[in-house]
């Protein structure tokens, strides 16, 4: 009988329009100079495996502005084709998708080779998701590449990359790079090396950092990597307090692709601080490490006193959001909440690990304390419909909440809890979008409480609940 349902299942026709994504390759290459470009080409081979004939694929392209992507060009078949506007209808729920006209009916069980080809000059969005500069570039893990999106069908299926995807990344030959997926052989062309990698169906989407970089590993093998334009002397006590973070988060949360065995500290150009927008001292997150500007290299070089300890936190930051960003991310309407309440909250378990209930009670009043400072200057949104583009001042209000809504949490579920909950959402979840009734339902079931009535109250109300306050007061 079960075999029987499963060939009945493999041999039921199709139900709704759809097509399947046989092949898929990428080509990524960076070229240096005043004005730095990085070239994106991904390359499909689709079968039309639906009940009925298409005549147009829809796809899901870069944000023009964000990644500053000009030379828009595609190809069926070997053929130049143009992208058109969705209907206007459509152009609402999907402002960044583009129709691509096959010209003439795709019918069942044929093949189209499918070419999309875009580049990258002059982002606006110099931070977690592009960077560009004469010698350096990154790209993060999502809005970077096309996305194919399935026909305008309730049951038609999503067309889901291939289990196995080779990509090639194009970069000077005296440049350092990390990226996404397995090593699969690098050739050397003129003054350029072609690294190409091999991404299996676990592995969440390409990402990509590179430049010409000096390399130090002050703890050695065993510790965080630092790549800098010019050598630096890191200190041994931050590197080892970077290292401790990433264990922690390691140990909390689950292990990250195994490809990623340490944290990179990376430097590059232009960054700029990925909530606020404001110059200085920045620090993003990618896969893998942290990404740095020239200012707080600045702040490192001063040790684990004064701003040497900004930095740490900073970096601490940026990689928990390696868990809570990369593994999963947030849903459009969490974008603080747990964007950024989720890897705040994690620097909080890290200062745990590192001084005990002391240092969780002190990081907690911190945030107390930045919550009502940046109370007296803009006015509070609830967290449930706060967002990174609101104002700056209200903005830091929600940054200074999100966190301590989390300890709250902790605080009526047990810390174990809520990290087998945490480490259950990340790995279950790996490379979903993740909302309020996701960590709701998870956090229920491992304390076996209710926790409508606090979800409310803290997303929903303005303030900090009295008994929290009274909870953590400063007492000395």
């Amino acid at each position: 009988m079960l075999l029987f349902a499963v060939c009945l299942c493999n041999c039921a026709p199709p139900i709704a329009p759809g097509y399947q994504v046989l092949k898929e390759s990428r080509e990524i290459h960076f070229l240096p100079g005043a004005t730095p470009t990085l070239q994106i080409q991904t390359t499909y081979t689709l079968v039309n495996s639906g009940n009925s004939d298409l005549n147009f694929v829809d796809v899901t392209l870069p944000v023009a502005a964000t990644y500053g992507r000009t030379d828009l060009r595609a190809e069926l078949d070997g053929h130049p084709t143009e992208f058109q506007d969705l209907p206007p209808e459509l152009q609402f729920d999907s402002p960044n998708d583009s129709r691509i006209s096959l010209g003439s009916a795709w019918k069942q069980d044929e093949k189209h080779d499918l070419t999309v080809e875009y580049s990258f000059r002059s982002p606006s969005g110099i931070g977690s998701s592009i960077t560009l500069g004469e010698n350096d570039f990154h790209i993060g893990w999502r809005g970077a590449f096309a996305v194919l999106e399935p026909p305008k069908h309730l049951l038609a299926p999503f067309p889901k990359r291939p289990g196995e995807v080779y990509y090639d990344l194009r970069v000077p030959a005296d440049y350092r790079v990390l990226a996404r997926g397995v090593p699969a052989g690098k050739k050397n062309d003129g003054g350029e090396v072609d690294y190409r990698y091999r991404l299996r169906a676990p592995d969440l989407a390409p990402f990509a950092v590179g430049g010409r970089y000096v390399e130090s590993t002050p703890l050695g093998a065993s510790g965080p990597t630092f790549w800098t334009f010019q050598p630096i002397s890191v200190d041994r006590a931050t590197a080892s307090a970077i290292q401790d973070a990433w264990n922690t988060l390691e140990s909390n949360y689950g292990p990250l692709d195994k490809n990623i065995r340490e944290p990179h500290i990376v430097e590059v150009s232009d960054l700029r601080e990925h909530t606020t927008g404001e110059e200085g001292p920045a620090v993003a997150t990618f896969p893998g490490g942290a990404l740095v500007n020239a200012a707080a290299l600045a702040q490192e070089a001063q040790g684990m006193q004064g701003q040497g300890a900004a930095f740490l936190e900073e970096v601490s930051h940026a990689l928990a959001h390696n868990w809570f960003g990369d593994q999963i991310y947030a849903a459009p309407d969490a974008t603080v909440g747990l964007g950024e309440g989720l890897p705040e909250y994690a620097t909080i378990t890290i200062d745990e690990a590192r001084g005990g209930e002391a240092a969780r009670r002190r990081r907690i009043q911190e945030y107390i304390a930045q919550y009502d400072s940046a109370l007296t200057r803009g006015t509070e949104q609830t967290l449930a419909v706060a967002q990174l583009t609101d104002p700056p001042a209200q903005r830091r209000i929600a940054l200074a909440k999100a966190p301590l809504f989390f300890a709250a949490l902790e605080d009526e579920c047990g810390a174990t809890a809520m990290q087998s909950s945490l480490k259950e959402i990340v790995t279950l979840l790996r490379g979903q979008e993740v909302g309020y009734p996701e960590i709701r339902s998870a956090l229920e079931r491992a304390s076996g409480k209710n926790l409508a009535p606090t979800f409310r109250l803290w997303l929903n109300e303005k303030g900090i609940p009295e008994d929290f306050r009274a909870r953590y007061a400063d007492t000395r």
